[in-house]
């Protein structure tokens, strides 16, 4: 079967766009293919500073003929119905369509079209050009003479040539004939542009990959990385240190190379009194080096590893060099804002944010800071944590980032703080908080642990997401400019795996909200004229009804509901069974939610608690059924008088075992007893299968048709007292 390959060259491709370009040109070749009917066994793309390639095996040689047939209007339609028919089946008039009778429906048109085998090096001269021109590249520019004309060419870097050969592995392969803005496909291709800039001919997939390797090309980006980690782990080891290793700076240094050489360079061992971090960050974001440390030791060593993309005459002595320059000027910059920073009080840095705006419609970052106190001290109590403490460090948690080393590296923020707070003599637990504050990041993030930097990381969370939600600014499907759902997810971490009551409707939201907007929300009522009007009015309000009640609160807390689902579904539990607690009314207290789903998941996975929720659904289903029919709802208590003069024995037996359950499961909810409530609701699974064994519910005599009915609506009440299985799916 033959193979395609295509080769898109042209000047440096950013390193952070090749993953993506690569998979797209993968997905966007091999859709138009599927497309048009022509299958294939296998394609990956690759990528390097200088090219985009793709290799697509086991396609055929010509595609397979096409019959299909098309049903159109009927004999007699209106002539709008049946040129718009004509004109999709591709006929020329309605005589060459065919008629057919059906005994129920009458004659209607049948189009019979009948499409031969196109040839697949034609079909590639055709898509491939259209894939080129809208290629989906985040930025892109237009370069030469013909930019200035409508429809030119876009690419992200200038494109400078088209490899693009199809055919088999034991003859010959052909060009796929096509061209883009002058530039033809061909079979010929250049390598490294400094080491090896010969035209090389190739043919196909294997030869092409050989032959850049001869000319000093790696085309798999995952084999470049491999290579730079395994020599700068030699390297290191040879000089008796360990690389300190760092996966997106790999990812991105093998973007930045084709034919990677890795050197190792030294610097002034007085730099290492400056911070580790900062100086890694100065390291990696200036030069894309790595950092070395002590072998066996957490201890930065005074050596760095680069990676070259040159074989050099004098083994990089040179290269080395010029990179061992650059990196003393810049950590002597480091220096200079370290030294500097140190000579500032974080608290005199205070005043400095309210000069700074956070966002134009929340205010400064100083209002900022102050909101985040503020909050911080009303959870104080909740988590456990010292008040004085819990303060002071929410005080000072954002104060380095007016600092000169923040300035210049931002990722730094945190670090930078608890460092200056150590050096000041602030508490322990106060320079934790600052330097943890914005844990956790993401879902492998450390959590943290001390008491006062949970409470002060809770509180910059929270007055972030009441802060955009007061502002209306909520994630949008894939958009979240601020974060928000990876602050949300931070507390449910936060809160979940250090074990906190935390009750986020009764006390963290609503004072978020009243923080951000200076008091409770304020809403005007139109209230009826009379007391008499007044008191008549309220009556008719449901009894859960709170006047002053948030809606932003309940709207938030929905949002936390969805990114539990989330967490709770990377850690395999069901998403339906999280819907069914939070169903219930007061479901605020994230970690009685998960205590309670554990528990439901348990119960549910038994042969009683399958049954019980068997039994639920019929007769949840009798009683939709039959309150749909009546136009009523069967709440009352049923009637035990009834029950015991005219009752099955079944029928009593549900009636007394649902008042047994319903109590006992009530109070082992109450004291918190998850395992206990699911016990006391396993009891009704034997009397629930017998009365809808025995008993028929839609008896003759309706008072007691409707008792039964109340009995099944006391069901239903009753497993409420744990979940709300309607929500359940099975």
């Amino acid at each position: 079967m033959p193979d395609l390959l295509l080769e898109l060259r042209s000047e440096e491709i950013p390193a952070r766009m090749q993953r993506r370009a690569a998979e797209d040109l993968r997905k966007l070749v091999t859709d138009a293919l599927v497309e048009r009917g022509f299958l294939y066994e296998g394609a990956k793309a690759f990528a390097t500073p200088r090219r985009l390639a793709l290799h697509v095996a086991g396609l055929p040689p010509r595609g397979e003929a096409v019959r299909e047939e098309r049903k159109g209007p009927r004999v007699g339609a209106p002539d709008a119905a049946i040129q718009g028919f004509l004109k999709s089946a591709g006929l020329a008039s309605i005589d060459q369509a065919k008629t057919v009778t059906d005994p129920k429906k009458g004659a209607f048109y049948l189009a019979v079209i009948e499409r031969e085998g196109r040839e697949t090096l034609d079909v590639l001269a055709e898509v491939l050009p259209q894939i080129i021109r809208s290629f989906p590249w985040p930025k892109s520019m237009r370069w030469g003479a013909a930019s200035a004309q409508a429809g030119a060419l876009r690419w992200v870097r200038p494109l400078q040539s088209i490899v693009a050969t199809f055919g088999p592995e034991t003859e010959s392969t052909e060009i796929v004939p096509f061209s883009v803005d002058g530039i033809a496909a061909g079979n010929v291709t250049y390598g490294h542009r400094f080491l090896a800039p010969e035209a090389i001919e190739v043919r196909r997939f294997d030869d092409y990959v050989q032959a850049l390797e001869r000319a000093k090309v790696v085309l798999d980006a995952d084999r470049r990385k491999d290579i730079i980690l395994h020599d700068a782990r030699d390297l290191a080891f040879a000089q008796g240190l360990d690389l300190v290793e760092d996966e997106g700076l790999l990812e991105e240094v093998a973007g930045l190379v084709e034919w990677p050489v890795v050197l190792m360079g030294s610097f002034d061992a007085s730099f290492l009194d400056i911070p580790a971090e900062a100086v890694r960050a100065t390291i990696r974001a200036n030069q894309k080096c790595f950092v070395l440390r002590k072998s066996g030791s957490e201890e930065l060593a005074p050596a760095f590893i680069l990676v070259s993309n040159l074989v050099a005459s004098d083994g990089g002595q040179a290269i080395v060099a010029g990179n061992q320059r650059v990196v003393r000027a810049r950590l002597s910059d480091a220096k200079f804002f370290w030294e500097t920073d140190k000579a500032v009080k974080l608290e005199d840095r205070l005043p400095k944010l309210d000069s700074i705006v956070f966002h134009e419609k929340l205010g400064t970052q100083g209002e900022r800071v102050r909101r985040i106190a503020a909050l911080a001290e009303d959870l104080a109590e909740t988590v456990g944590a010292d008040f004085g403490l819990v303060g002071r460090a929410a005080r000072l948690a954002k104060a380095d980032l007016v600092t000169e080393m923040v300035g210049e590296f931002p990722e730094l923020q945190g670090l930078m703080g608890a460092k200056y707070a150590a050096l000041q003599g602030q508490d322990p637990s106060v320079c934790t908080a600052i330097g943890d504050h914005y844990k956790p990041l993401g879902p492998s993030d450390r959590v943290p642990s001390d008491p006062v930097a949970i409470t002060v990381a809770l509180a910059d969370k929270l007055i972030a997401l009441a802060g955009f939600w007061s502002i209306d600014e909520k994630p949008t499907g894939s958009k979240d400019p601020f974060a928000l759902r990876r602050a949300a997810l931070g507390v449910i971490r936060l809160i979940l795996e250090n074990g906190i009551r935390l009750p986020l409707a009764e006390l963290a939201l609503p004072n978020a909200f009243d923080l951000q907007s200076g008091g409770p929300m304020v809403v005007q009522i139109d209230l009826p004229g009379s007391i008499e009007e007044l008191e008549a009015a309220y009556k008719d309000l449901p009894p859960d009804f709170d006047l002053l009640a948030d809606p932003r609160v309940d709207d938030l807390l929905a949002f936390f509901a969805d990114r539990l689902k989330v967490y709770l579904r990377d850690q395999g539990a069901r998403h339906d069974l999280i819907d069914a607690v939070f169903a219930l009314p007061g479901q605020d207290d994230l970690l009685m939610v998960v205590r309670r789903v554990e528990a439901l998941g348990t119960f549910l996975e038994t042969d009683d608690g399958k049954n019980l929720l068997a039994g639920y659904k019929r007769a949840a289903n009798i009683l939709r059924i039959e309150e749909k029919k009546d136009g009523r709802a069967y709440d009352a208590e049923p009637d035990a008088a009834l029950i015991a003069s005219s009752g099955q024995p079944e029928e009593r037996a549900l009636a007394e075992a649902l008042g047994v359950a319903r109590n006992e499961a009530s109070a082992a909810v109450a004291a918190e007893d998850f395992e206990g409530a699911m016990r006391a609701l396993s009891r009704l699974r034997a009397p629930v299968d017998a009365f809808f064994e025995a008993v028929t519910v839609n008896a003759e005599d309706p008072a007691l048709r409707a008792n039964r009915l109340a009995l099944l609506n006391a069901l239903r009440a009753a497993t409420r007292e744990v979940a709300d299985f309607s929500r359940i799916e099975g």
